[in-house]
């Protein structure tokens, strides 16, 4: 009879030194090391292939390229992250579970308000919290903060960064004016997509704007209603707007100056030296006068 034993595991949990014990390496045939996915698109294809998302349901379940781009982004960020024990790691089982939870929460949101389809939300992304802290390790730092707290922070990093690929060069200050004009805007994330939607077009602009996330004119309410709300969580995580649980969306608060020594998931923007005022932004104009020059 021949038998083939094939096994996983981290190192560290053998020993604190980080190599397998050598009674059990000498009965191994062959160690094979892996990494972690070297790009989001790897990333999103061992996902795709891994999460439970063909599944059998009433509803017609989509997931748009943006949010499963956040998911993967979310990961990545996370082992970046110095308060995150990368000794334990962030595997591709996290973005997987993660999914799966998104895409649960978004189906009984349709199910509950008997709705045909289903489209993830940001919204959902904060639903699936569990999912995130059960497979992060925290150093002491990140216990101070604690681990909702860092996982809220790793979703709006994620957001963050799929938004400026999708929308650095479009022009938002309309939005931005909406609300430092003293309107607000507050989601509900068991809403209908149709009221969802109503409530977004309140902001002039901000349903146009879906386009930059592949939208067509066409779309279903689900889809658009997404769309939207990301956009403003978009925003919302570049501080660019602000967010409480009473009002929803509202202007945004004064920056706090950064703190030296601590690793920033965020990146970089115009709107962070404050230029978000001028459009098109100071870099943009710089580039455009170098090509010219050139």
């Amino acid at each position: 009879l021949d038998l083939l034993l094939v096994f996983t595991a981290n190192p560290e949990d053998y020993t604190a030194r980080g190599k397998i014990i050598t009674p059990l390496k000498d009965r191994i045939g062959s160690e094979i090391r892996t990494h972690y996915p070297l790009s989001v698109d790897r990333a999103i294809t061992i996902t795709r292939q891994e999460a439970w998302t063909r599944r059998p349901s009433p509803i017609d379940l989509e997931i748009p390229a943006y949010l499963r781009e956040t998911v993967e982004h979310l990961a990545f960020a996370a082992r970046e992250d110095k308060r995150i024990d990368q000794r334990s790691g962030v595997s591709q089982r996290l973005p997987i579970s993660v999914l799966e939870n998104v895409l649960s929460s978004a189906e009984r949101r349709a199910l509950v308000n008997g709705e045909s389809d289903a489209v993830p939300r940001v919204a959902d992304l904060y639903s699936a919290l569990p999912a995130i802290t059960g497979k992060l390790e925290l150093e002491y730092e990140g216990e101070l903060k604690g681990g909702d707290a860092v996982a809220r922070e790793l979703i709006r990093a994620a957001v963050a960064r799929v938004y400026l690929q999708r929308f650095e060069q479009v022009n938002t200050r309309d939005l931005i004016q909406y609300f430092n004009q003293g309107g607000a805007l507050r989601l509900d994330p068991d809403a209908p997509a149709a009221d969802l939607v109503q409530a977004l077009n309140s902001i002039d602009g901000l349903m146009e704007k879906t386009r930059y996330l592949g939208l067509s004119s066409n779309e279903s309410d689900a889809a658009r209603a997404a769309a939207g709300e990301f956009i403003l969580e978009g925003l919302h995580a570049l501080k660019r707007i602000g967010r409480n649980e009473e009002l929803g969306f509202t202007t945004a608060e004064p920056k706090a100056p950064k703190r030296p020594g601590v690793s920033n998931l965020f990146p970089d923007t115009e709107a962070d030296s404050g230029e978000d005022d001028e459009w098109p932004p100071r870099r943009r104009r710089e580039k455009d006068k170098k090509r010219n020059l050139n």
